[in-house]
């Protein structure tokens, strides 16, 4: 049984510090994460390099044409001062365009984490951690849509 200590006992005795936590690497010197997002799921490895990013076998430009999302994947980088320092290769199925591009900035984000933990508090306050939960609401008996009813007629 444990010994019933004093208030002055606690109050020396010394708080033992959280564990560093530790770099997660494959042998290959790669990070791997998943992200989601709306419907979508990336698979995301990430390695040292010039800072090219591949999605399903295809460049990062060629995939995402549209300028914002390309912003909006870069941004974990720029976030963390990073920028073309990780090769990203990463693997996108479900959702549309956008919701590719979120799932692909979630899973840069924690691959990110999980090569340099230390980078953790600056994505975390970004909020590039968060898994966005907003998803297409189902569609419901006896309605046109998800909340939409039939029109109505008196006669």
């Amino acid at each position: 049984m444990a010994e019933a200590k004093t208030l002055a006992d606690l109050k020396t005795a010394t708080t033992a510090a959280p564990p560093k936590a530790e770099p997660k690497r494959d042998k290959q010197g790669r990070s791997y994460a998943t992200g989601k997002r709306k419907n979508a799921v990336a698979r995301v490895w990430i390695k040292p390099g010039k800072g090219k990013i591949t999605v399903n076998d295809r460049t990062f430009e060629g995939y995402f044409v549209r300028p914002v999302l390309r912003m909006m994947i870069n941004q974990p980088f720029g976030v963390t001062n990073r920028a073309n320092e990780f090769d990203v290769v990463c693997t996108v199925s479900g959702g549309g365009m956008s919701g590719q591009a979120g799932a692909v900035r979630h899973g840069i984000s924690k691959a990110l984490t999980y090569y340099e933990p230390t980078l953790r508090p600056a994505l975390k306050a970004a909020g590039f951690l968060t898994r966005d939960p907003r998803v297409v609401e189902r569609k419901k008996y006896g309605r046109k849509k998800a909340r939409r009813s039939f029109q109505f007629s008196k006669r």
